[in-house]
Order: structure tokens, then C-alpha cells, then sequence
């Protein structure tokens, strides 16, 4: 008989997921745990095993489309079912029997993004110059390294069809394109075509639709307060440089972030307010007497803030080789949904890529996210004597509703304590 298997509600309230990925084909045999297909919802990229073992029958859409929850995304036929059985089975499995001709196509084709795959049949130099252009509207799969070399070389990364996985674009994908370039006469047209285009459109990724949404609530419920100070970290920096060297030892590298997350979560424990959420719709606070720190990592998708769970009870280098793990599984799309949830207040090092204050937004329903700007040497005054030192600037925005402006700076101030005199951030 044969079933199919809807895509599943993968929690956090997601409704829809972008298809990245057949990782099956029709007639291929599957047992139940194989993986069918990757998906990018607007948290993460997923991969969605088989509920059964049987047979591929059918797969509903095609790479780059959406899919909503609870539509088809394949039809497995299973052996040795029949009858009574057969149904009882498809209600137990909430699976709905079909006849493959009269199965549709779910969704409607959309590029998504930076994660988009071009279409088959797409040959590229090889087709006219309008199929170019048309290849040319597309954001492709490549990896960084692939198009800095384009960069470097001033290729169209577009007009490339990748060898890689689910096509991705991989450097000798570059080089084979440079060494045919010089032999295909529409190139010249082609760029003079594309120069006279002002307007590149390219639809909404999975993930920069949930950023959007999400910024518009943060700002729409929450009103924001922001405080600005600096803090010069000498002596942390002294501190850093005799471990680091050691931690490299065990592969961990560490950065000045690992302080500020322990900072932030002792002062947390100090001041409940900025570790809690207001339940309007009960009249109620929600004080959370758990320490997990969301962090703001910018990656090619978007910006996703993966958690480090218990960061209260972690020692620096716990917090290190967490920060290290996390930032490279989001850069790689390889964040799960338990690694993106609980958060109860978020850090963005915004002076990590430049930039020594910024306004940031809270991660709506969170009371407060610290902003870490760039540090650098600068004139400080040390026991009435003009000196150099060497200065973090900070923000802090909270939500005025929850925390007051006495509160705050007070949490803030308990902060720069820690860092400034990071052995009583170890004593504490």
C-alpha cells in the first residue's frame, strides 16, 4: 500500500520550509531513519528522515521550492500491507493512501536566496543569451572560497554551473570556467546587458523573512532603551594572553567574548529583571532562573543567535570551545532547533567585523541584549595620569517596560566590574 509521508511540524511554531535537497529518488528502497530530503526552514537547515521502510514512489516538488506544513513531500510504498491492516496502519502513521497519477506538485517555484539550486536543464554558456540572463537573475549555492576567487577573477558567479553538492559551486568550478572564458563570444554582450540593469530582484530567503519579522515585533512591542560606557580590559588582556596559548593547545580559541559571556551571566543572577519576559496576555513577569546567553553570529544565510545553555555554571574555557562549536555549526547551516531555543538574554560582538557603538534590538520576548563594540588602544586616565589602555565599548538595550533606567546601569556597571578586574569574575 502505498503512504504519504507530510512534512512534519518541526517545532517552534515554523509553517514552511524550502526544499534544498533530494537526498532519495523514485524507486530507490528506503528504511525508516534514512533521510529523504534537506529543508531550510527560517531557523534552520534540516534533514528529514523516513518514517518507513519501503519503497520511493513519488517525490513532491522540487529544489527551491516551499512547502507547507502538512503537505505531501513523499510517497513511500510499503510491502506486506493490505486491507484492514493497510488502514489501520495509515491511521496510526497519519499517512493517506494515493494513486501516483494523481499526485500534484506542492508549492510554487521560488529562488531561495543564497541557498537557491538553478533549475536542471539550465546549460548556461551553452544556451542562448537570454537563458543567461535568466541564470544571471539567480543567487547560487557556492562556497566562500569559491566566490572570493570569482571576485578576484571578475566572473559572474552566476553564469557557473556548480559540481558540487545539491550544485554548489566549488572553486575548480572556477578555474574550469576561466581557462573556456576567453572562447564564448556573448560574454561582452552579456555584460554590457547586465550594466544597464540597475535593479537586481531576488526573492526573500526563509531566514531573512524571520529576521524581518522579528525586528518589526522587538521594535513594535518592546520599547527600547539603550546605555553606552566603556571599559579598558588591561588586565583581562593579560589574563587572555597567558592562556591562549594553552587553549590553542586543545584546539579552543580565546577570544575576549568568552569574559563577556561569563560577565554577563554572573550580573544576571545579580539582577532578575534582565533575565526574564513579561507575559501581558496573564499580567504576570516571568523571572528565569536559568543563565542561557543567546549569541548574534553573522553568517552568509543571515544572522542566527544559537545558545549556550547554562553559561553561569561553565568555566571560560567550557564557554570557549562552546563559542567556537556554535559559531561554526551556524556558518556551516548545521544549527539544530535545540541549539537556537531557551535563550533568556543575547550578545552581539558587532566589533568583531567593525564598528565601536551600535543600537541593538532585543530578541523579542527577552528583556535585554549587550552589544560588544570593537576594542582598540586608546588614551585613558589611570590614577590621575594620562596612560594608553586598551578599551571595550559597550551598549546595552533593554526593554523599558521591564527594566528601568537605575536597574540597568547598575547591571551594566556590575559588568564592567568583571571585566576590568576579571579575578573577581573568577572568584564570583
Amino acid at each position: 500500500m502505498n503512504y504519504i509521508f507530510k512534512f512534519p511540524d518541526i517545532g517552534e511554531g515554523l509553517d514552511e520550509g524550502t526544499i534544498i535537497e533530494w537526498l532519495v529518488k523514485k524507486g530507490q528502497k528506503v528504511k525508516s531513519g534514512d533521510l529523504l530530503v534537506t529543508m531550510e526552514t527560517d531557523k534552520v537547515v534540516a534533514e528529514i528522515p523516513s518514517p518507513k521502510t519501503g519503497t520511493i514512489k513519488a517525490l513532491f516538488g522540487k529544489q527551491g521550492e516551499i512547502v507547507k506544513v502538512g503537505d505531501a513531500l513523499v510517497e513511500i510504498e510499503i510491502e506486506g500491507i493490505s486491507g484492514a491492516e493497510a488502514m489501520e496502519e495509515a491511521q496510526k502513521s497519519e499517512f493517506s493512501a494515493v494513486e501516483e497519477e494523481g499526485a500534484g506538485v506542492v508549492g510554487t517555484l521560488e529562488v531561495a536566496g543564497n541557498n537557491a539550486v538553478l533549475p536542471s536543464g539550465k546549460e548556461g554558456l551553452e544556451n542562448s543569451l537570454a537563458e543567461i540572463n535568466k541564470i544571471s537573475e539567480r543567487k547560487i549555492l557556492a562556497t566562500p572560497v569559491a566566490r572570493a576567487l570569482a571576485k578576484d577573477l571578475g566572473i559572474d558567479i552566476n553564469l557557473i554551473k556548480g559540481t558540487g553538492p545539491a550544485g554548489r559551486v566549488m572553486k575548480e568550478d572556477i578555474y574550469s570556467f576561466s581557462t573556456k572564458k576567453t572562447s564564448i563570444p556573448q560574454l561582452a554582450e552579456h555584460k554590457i546587458i547586465s550594466e544597464q540593469n540597475l535593479t537586481e530582484i531576488e526573492p526573500l530567503s526563509q531566514i531573512r523573512k524571520t529576521i524581518a519579522k522579528n525586528m518589526l515585533l522587538s521594535k513594535q512591542k518592546a520599547p527600547h532603551m539603550t546605555v553606552f560606557d566603556e571599559v579598558e580590559i588591561g588586565e583581562l588582556e593579560i589574563i587572555r594572553t597567558r592562556y591562549k596559548a594553552k587553549f590553542a593547545e586543545k584546539g579552543v580559541k580565546l577570544t575576549y567574548l568568552a569574559f563577556v559571556v561569563k560577565a554577563v551571566a554572573q550580573a544576571l543572577k545579580m539582577y532578575k529583571s534582565l533575565n526574564s519576559e513579561m507575559d501581558s496576555e496573564n499580567n504576570q513577569m516571568l523571572y528565569k532562573k536559568y543563565y542561557n546567553i543567546g549569541i548574534a553570529v553573522d553568517t552568509e544565510r543571515g544572522l542566527t543567535v544559537p545558545v549556550i545553555r547554562n553559561a553561569d555554571k561553565l568555566s571560560i574555557f567550557e564557554i570557549a570551545d562552546s563559542l567556537q562549536i556554535i559559531s561554526e555549526k551556524a556558518r556551516y547551516g548545521k544549527l539544530t532547533m535545540d541549539d537556537m531555543k531557551d535563550g533568556t538574554f543575547t550578545i552581539t560582538s558587532y566589533g568583531s567585523i567593525g564598528g565601536k557603538f551600535a543600537v541593538p534590538i532585543i530578541n523579542y520576548p527577552q528583556a535585554g541584549i549587550l552589544g560588544v563594540g570593537r576594542v582598540a588602544k586608546q588614551p585613558v586616565v589611570k590614577n590621575d595620569a594620562l596612560t594608553v589602555g586598551l578599551v571595550m565599548p559597550i551598549s546595552i538595550t533593554v526593554d523599558h517596560r521591564i527594566v528601568d533606567g537605575g536597574e540597568v546601569t547598575r547591571f551594566l556597571n556590575t559588568i564592567l566590574e568583571f571585566l576590568s578586574e576579571p579575578v573577581a569574575l573568577m572568584m564570583n
